[in-house]
């Protein structure tokens, strides 16, 4: 199978938290759509890896995707090195998007930074022919995708450009709120983190409508590009 998009994230729910207005979205228009979680956030305050994988799939079901997977990095402790590097490049060359949506290029956690560098440079070491890799026990052909977008994710950055997510705010919400464990549950006996405080979620709104604000639109998802991005009409710009 072939993806159009393939959004890579550190942690389960970071996909979820900052680009899954985006994914839905084009989702809704007929593209097929995956996440690819590194880590199982085992290191998180909250909850338990087998937990959050749960929650990691019935978001998929909740914003339709086509594929998610985990590879199981070490939470924390993973690096942007060549294993890791190659690891990533087995599920890009498994999988072919053409857009990747990485994880904001630094951010509060220092995994986030860390994530964004890794996907970005797995997208290249996977366009090298010289590079071997197998699948099921067969070679794989190289495959760079053509757009790395980074999502923005706790800490402000300026976007580059502005996704309009409002028709699909509410899939947003949902998609977010599958992770039980990790946001606002009053009978919860688990210590609050940076993420559980009650008034997480208001942070996430406001941040979407400032970014909704940037082009007009009630809510929006910012992101960071690479390199120039071109456009053959300027009609296509909102």
């Amino acid at each position: 199978m072939k993806l159009d998009i393939l959004a890579i994230a550190a942690h389960p729910d970071d996909a979820e938290l900052s680009c899954s207005g985006t994914l839905a979205s084009h989702v809704a228009k007929g593209y097929k759509v995956g996440i690819l979680d590194l880590t199982r956030g085992e290191m998180g305050t909250r909850g338990t890896p087998e937990l959050r994988i749960k929650e990691a799939g019935k978001a998929a079901e909740i914003l339709n995707l086509s594929m998610r997977e985990n590879l199981g990095f070490q939470d924390v402790y993973f690096k942007d090195d060549k294993e890791h590097q190659v690891a990533i490049a087995r599920v890009l060359r498994t999988y072919r998007p053409e857009i990747v949506l990485a994880n904001a290029v630094s951010d509060r956690h220092p995994d986030h930074g860390k994530g964004g560098s890794l996907a970005s440079h797995a997208c290249f070491v996977s366009g090298l022919r010289k590079l071997e890799t197998e699948k099921d026990g067969k070679p794989q052909e190289a495959w760079r995708p053509k757009y790395i977008y980074h999502y923005i994710q706790n800490n402000y950055i300026e976007p580059d450009l502005v996704v309009d997510i409002s028709s699909h705010w509410e899939t947003k919400i949902k998609s977010i709120l599958a992770f039980q464990s990790q946001f606002y549950n009053p009978d919860s006996k688990e210590p609050e983190s940076f993420i559980s405080r009650p008034d997480f979620l208001d942070f996430i709104e406001a941040r979407s409508r400032e970014m909704g604000h940037k082009i007009n639109v009630k809510y929006g998802e910012g992101f960071t590009v690479e390199r120039v991005t071109g456009v053959s009409d300027l009609f296509d710009l909102l």
